[in-house]
């Protein structure tokens, strides 16, 4: 008896396991190739895709089939730039002293549920309390739902530069916060300050190199660490697995962050000439945040919204990191697509694409962005960004074509991460 009731339940799980998802795609993006295919379907097993059948073509009969033939599949987006523990609103400054960590943590959730459902499924997090670490966690553990996350928990900053988290802060307030709390002073700082990221558990390391527009702090875009600060930190940073992304408005504070070897400068608004050939030549990747510049300059516009000091940083910087983009991109710099969601409302992340191909990025480079390019930046190139056989199953869909209505992109029809749907 005991072997027949064996026998029984190895027979049930071996019918689910073999359980595959049959996609009917009338068109597909091949993100490698850059063509749109049609007729197509994507078989998934488990977590990942098996293959890419010619035609509509049916599994089992306890397989599942899925039909997307009047949309456009492409795989899972990745934003490299947003801010999963907030969103922008007018009180955002007081709730720095009112809101708790785990008040953090509850608004976190939303914001990773909306971001997964506007089809982002891999998200790059540049900075919170710590909160998004746990965030993380708790997504790869099936807890809730949300993109997957590599995130750089606490950025780093100089003393009183951005991201220096006492800025603002009343004389008793201020204290001396250091390389615990991201602030570096000198190298040894750095090097301990990468550490630190490390045994917080963060993915990569973000640095702000310049000043910022959303900080309490007179300008926005002073360098703000030397040469030999940003090359400890990266050195050291590879030493760890990281790479690392640089806040960066200003043109000094940019050329500072290649050479000291970060990959990623991060808004980039004021870059000249000299520093896309930098780039290109250090292959570092520009992540133009558009969204974020055109919600700043929005906000400064409505009276009270932010502190004062920031308006006519947010006023000056905001309406220009779109023509920076448009001239970094002509000049061949890397373009990594990134938002900084969070300074505006998570879930709108696809607003981006419409700004880049307005500024004359073609639609499926501005996917490929989104895709294979920040792939190959997360050292996911075998794994994300392409829907291809042995690839995780992160798997979108558009009602149209968007290399006829890129706006098609802010609506998201379906939702596939690791296999499993969580939109149809």
């Amino acid at each position: 008896m005991k072997l027949l009731f064996t026998l029984f339940f190895l027979a049930i799980s071996t019918t689910l396991a073999a359980q595959d998802t049959y996609l009917h795609c009338g068109k597909l993006v091949d993100t490698k190739s850059g063509k749109i295919l049609t007729d197509k379907t994507i078989v998934v097993s488990d977590t990942k895709i098996i293959k890419i059948e010619n035609g509509f073509i049916s599994g089992k009969k306890d397989d599942i089939t899925i039909d997307l033939k009047d949309k456009t599949v492409m795989p899972g987006l990745i934003d490299m730039h947003v801010h999963l523990e907030e969103e922008t609103n007018p009180n955002k400054y007081i709730e720095r002293y009112t809101n708790n960590e785990a008040d953090i943590a509850f608004n976190s959730v939303e914001f990773a549920k909306v971001t997964l459902m506007a089809g982002f499924t891999t998200v790059r997090d540049l900075g919170g309390s710590g909160v998004n670490i746990s965030l993380r966690k708790a997504i790869k553990k099936g807890r809730i739902e949300g993109p997957r996350i590599f995130t750089a928990g606490k950025a780093l900053a100089t003393t009183g530069g951005h991201a220096d988290p006492t800025n603002g802060n009343n004389r008793k307030l201020i204290g001396n916060p250091g390389p615990k709390e991201g602030v570096v002073n000198s190298i040894e700082d750095a090097k301990k300050a990468v550490r630190q990221r490390y045994k917080n558990g963060a993915d990569l390391i973000k640095i702000t190199a310049t000043g910022g527009v959303l900080s309490i702090a007179k300008s926005g875009s002073n360098p703000q660490f030397s040469v030999e600060e940003i090359k400890a930190i990266c050195e050291t940073a590879k030493d760890y697995g990281f790479h690392v992304a640089a806040h960066a408005h200003g043109d000094e504070g940019m050329q500072r962050a290649i050479l000291g070897g970060v990959k990623t400068i991060e808004h980039g608004t004021l870059m000249s000439e000299k520093t896309m050939d930098l780039m290109k030549k250090y292959d570092a990747y520009l992540v133009p945040t558009i969204t974020a510049g055109k919600e700043v300059t929005e906000k400064a516009a409505i009276e009270g919204y932010y502190p004062a000091i920031i308006v006519p940083k947010a006023l000056d910087i905001g309406p220009k990191i779109q023509n920076t983009f448009k001239k970094a991109y002509e000049r061949g710099v890397g373009i990594a697509f990134g938002t900084d969601a969070g300074v505006y409302k998570h879930g709108e992340n696809a607003r981006e694409f419409v700004y880049m191909v307005e500024a004359g990025m073609p639609v499926i480079a501005a996917i490929q962005s989104a895709t294979t390019t920040n792939a190959h930046i997360l050292n996911m190139q075998d794994q994300l960004g392409q829907i291809a056989p042995g690839f995780l199953a992160d798997i979108i869909a558009v009602n149209e074509d968007p290399t006829k209505n890129i706006n098609t992109m802010r609506n998201i029809a379906f939702v596939m991460k690791d296999g499993v749907i969580f939109k149809r």
